[in-house]
C-alpha cells in the first residue's frame, strides 16, 4: 500500500495536493482546506516535507487540529476524509477535500477575519471581490439580470483590443462605481463571456476565446 503514497509524494505539489510538514495552527490549514474546497478540491499530505522526505506526524494532535480548522475557522464548515499511511516506521496523514457546492469558504485568519481562498497551482491565492460575487449569485436562486448597455460595450471593445483588464481599470474606462463594476464583472464570468485569472501578479479579466459577440447584441 505505501507505493500508493510515494506516487503521489512524486508528483510533487499541485493544484490538488499540499505537504505540510507537521500542523501547529489550526488557522493556517483552514486557509488550505478553504482554498481546495473554493476551487478543484484536493488533498493535504501531513508529515511530508516541502522536498517529498517523510517526516511522519508526532501524534493525534494533528487531526484534532485538523477538525478545529475544518469546524471552527472555516465557514461553512468543510467535510474531509482521512487516511493514514504507515511506511519507513512513521505515519502519514492524508486529508481529503472534495470541490464543494457551498461556496464561498471562509478561513479565520489570525487577526479574526474571514477571508476566501483559492487554489492556482501550488499556491493558495485570496479570492478576488468578483470571484466572491460569481459564488454568491450562482448560489441564488433568483438568477442573474442582465442588460447589454454603453458600460457592457466599453468592457468588450476594450477587450477585443487588450489581452485582458484589472478590476479598477475597468472602473476607470467605464467610469462606474465599483458596485456597478462587480455587477457587470460577475455577471459576464457566469454567462462565460469573461474569464477571470488570479496569480502573484493580481486577478485579470479576459474575454473567452469562444465569444460570440453576435450573441451579445440580441441582448441590446
Amino acid at each position: 500500500m505505501s507505493r500508493h503514497l510515494y506516487k503521489k509524494i512524486e508528483e510533487g505539489e499541485h493544484q490538488q495536493q499540499d505537504f505540510k510538514y507537521c500542523i501547529n495552527d489550526s488557522k493556517k490549514i483552514a486557509k488550505s482546506l478553504v482554498a481546495f474546497a473554493n476551487t478543484d478540491g484536493g488533498r493535504l499530505l501531513i508529515g511530508v516535507k516541502d522536498n517529498g522526505k517523510i517526516a511522519g506526524i508526532s501524534s493525534d494532535e494533528e487531526f484534532y487540529m485538523i477538525e478545529a480548522a475544518a469546524k471552527i475557522y472555516s465557514n461553512p464548515k468543510i467535510n474531509f476524509t482521512t487516511t493514514q499511511w504507515q511506511v519507513e516506521g512513521k505515519t502519514v496523514l492524508e486529508i481529503g477535500v472534495e470541490p464543494s457546492r457551498e461556496k464561498p469558504h471562509f478561513a479565520k485568519d489570525e487577526s479574526g477575519k474571514w477571508l476566501a481562498y483559492i487554489r492556482i497551482d501550488d499556491e493558495n491565492f485570496l479570492a478576488h471581490k468578483i470571484q466572491i460575487e460569481v459564488w454568491k449569485k450562482q448560489n441564488s436562486p433568483k438568477g442573474i439580470y442582465f442588460t447589454y448597455s454603453d458600460t457592457e460595450r466599453k468592457l468588450i471593445d476594450f477587450l477585443q483590443q487588450n489581452a485582458s483588464v484589472s478590476f479598477s481599470k475597468f472602473m476607470r474606462i467605464a467610469q462606474i462605481s465599483r458596485k456597478e463594476a462587480e455587477d457587470v464583472l460577475s455577471n459576464f464570468i457566469i454567462m462565460e463571456i469573461i474569464k477571470i485569472d488570479t496569480g502573484s501578479d493580481g486577478t485579470f479579466f479576459y474575454l473567452n476565446e469562444n465569444f460570440d459577440k453576435n450573441e451579445l447584441d440580441k441582448f441590446s
